[in-house]
C-alpha cells in the first residue's frame, strides 16, 4: 500500500488519538497516490501509525480510519463500525425512533454522518474520502438497516473544500408520503429533503429534558425554534403560553404543524421574525416571560471570525436576559465548535452585567449521547448548552 510519511515532529497529535493529518505534516507520500485513495501512515523514524485515505487539495489532506493494517475500503470494514455504533445507541436510548447513528470522527469514521428517522436513512459524504466510498458505505447500511430509504443530505459547505459539489439526492428506496419521528413521546414531522442538517435536530434530546420543574405556569419564548423541538417540551412540561420565532417561513409553519399534532395548538404559537429585531421590539414593549430558550445556527463557520461571532452572541443573550422575570431562567446554547465553553460562559457573564442582571449558572449540558466526543479530537465537542437564572 502507499505509504505517507509526516515530518520529523509531527507525529504527537495523530499518536495522541487525533484522526486528522495536515498538509503541512506530511513529509512524502511514495509512490504518488490519487486524491481519495487509501495509505499507510507512518511517522518519520518509520513507526506504523495507522490506516488513512488521502485528499491532497485539501487542508486536511489525510484522516484515519484505523490504527491497524486493514482495508477501510470494503462493505464488511463499515458494517463492523457501524454496527458498534448502532449498538452503543441501542444501549443508550433503545426506544427512539430517531437517532444519530454515525458520528464522523466520535465513531471512528471521519467524513460520515448517518442519522436513522424510522425506517429511512440520511447521511452525509463530507469528504472526498468517503464519497469514493459511497458504494462500500451504502451497501453495509443496506445490510445493517434494511431501509426504506437512504437520502444524502450533501447540501453542506464543508464538500466544497473537498472539491465536491453541494446536493442532495434520494439515492435509493421511496420516502413515505410524510416522515414522523418521536422523542421522549412527542411527535414531530421531519423534512427530510429541505430541512436544515439532515432534516431534523438530534443533538439537543438531553437538553430539552432541563426544561422540566422550570417552566411550568410560565410563558416561555422559543428563539431559533425550527421546527419547534423546544416549544414542545415547554408545553409538554407545563408551561402556559409558548411563543417560537424563527425567520423560516417554511420552519414555522413546520412547527405550528408539530404543536397541532401533538394537541399544543392552543398552547403554543409561532411568529416568522428576525430574532435580533424582535427581541428589541420586546424589549421596548417591556414584556416579560418565565424562560427564554436561545438555540441559534452557528454564529462561526471559522476561527477568524469568532470576534464576530462574540459580538452576536452577546447582543442576543444580553436581550434575552432583559426579558426574563425575576427568578426566570435561560436555556442558551452555541453549537459552534470555535466558541469554546470557556468563552461562551464568558460572553454570557458580559452579557449579564451589561443586561444589569445577576445570573446564577445551574447547568452546563452538551450534546445528545448519541453525538459522542473523542477526546483527542476536541473538534467533536461542539454544543455547549448553559442554564441560567435571573436573581
Amino acid at each position: 500500500m502507499t505509504r505517507l510519511v509526516l515530518r520529523s515532529g509531527h507525529d504527537r497529535r495523530v499518536r495522541s488519538g487525533h484522526p486528522w493529518i495536515f498538509s503541512n505534516e506530511i513529509d512524502h507520500i511514495e509512490p504518488e497516490s490519487a486524491a481519495g485513495e487509501a495509505v499507510e501512515v507512518f511517522s518519520s523514524r518509520g513507526d506504523f501509525l495507522g490506516t488513512a485515505y488521502t485528499n491532497p487539495h485539501s487542508l486536511i489532506a489525510a484522516r484515519l480510519l484505523s490504527r491497524r493494517r486493514e482495508s477501510i475500503d470494503t462493505p464488511d470494514f463499515f458494517r463492523q463500525r457501524i454496527q458498534a455504533a448502532l449498538d452503543h445507541r441501542l444501549g443508550v436510548y433503545p426506544d427512539e425512533t430517531a437517532l444519530r447513528i454515525v458520528h464522523g470522527e466520535g465513531d471512528e469514521l471521519p467524513g460520515l454522518v448517518v442519522d436513522r428517522y424510522g425506517d429511512v436513512l440520511s447521511i452525509q459524504l463530507l469528504t472526498l474520502g468517503m464519497e469514493q466510498r459511497r458504494p462500500a458505505i451504502l451497501a453495509a447500511l443496506r445490510e445493517t438497516f434494511r431501509p426504506r430509504a437512504i437520502v444524502a443530505r450533501n447540501d453542506v459547505a464543508v464538500r466544497e473544500l473537498e472539491g465536491l459539489p453541494q446536493q442532495v439526492e434520494l439515492l435509493e428506496g421511496e420516502l413515505p408520503a410524510e416522515l414522523i419521528v418521536t422523542e421522549h413521546g412527542l411527535k414531530s414531522r421531519v423534512d427530510i429533503l429541505g430541512g436544515q442538517k439532515t432534516g431534523h435536530f438530534l443533538d439537543q434530546k438531553e437538553n430539552h429534558l432541563a426544561l422540566k420543574g422550570r417552566v411550568a405556569g410560565r410563558r416561555v419564548l422559543d428563539l431559533f425554534c425550527y421546527s419547534g423541538n423546544w416549544s414542545l417540551h415547554a408545553a409538554h412540561f407545563g408551561a402556559k403560553e409558548v411563543i417560537g420565532v424563527d425567520i423560516s417561513a417554511g420552519a414555522v409553519e413546520l412547527a405550528r404543524d408539530n404543536a397541532r399534532l401533538n394537541g399544543f395548538g392552543s398552547t403554543c404559537s409561532f411568529v416568522k421574525a428576525d430574532v435580533f429585531d424582535l427581541l428589541r421590539e420586546m424589549g421596548r414593549d417591556r414584556q416579560r416571560f418565565g424562560a427564554i430558550v436561545l438555540d441559534p445556527p452557528a454564529f462561526v463557520k471559522n476561527r477568524k471570525k469568532l470576534k464576530e461571532a462574540i459580538k452576536g452572541y452577546l447582543t442576543v443573550n444580553r436581550r434575552a436576559m432583559e426579558l426574563l422575570e425575576p427568578g426566570g431562567t435561560l436555556f442558551t446554547c452555541s453549537c459552534s465548535y470555535h466558541m469554546d465553553r470557556e468563552t461562551f460562559v464568558d460572553t454570557l457573564r458580559q452579557a449579564g452585567q451589561q443586561a444589569g442582571r445577576t445570573l446564577r449558572l445551574l447547568e452546563m449540558r452538551g450534546q445528545a449521547y448519541d453525538h459522542p466526543v473523542l477526546l483527542a479530537c476536541p473538534e467533536t465537542e461542539y454544543l455547549k448548552c448553559a442554564v441560567l437564572q435571573v436573581l
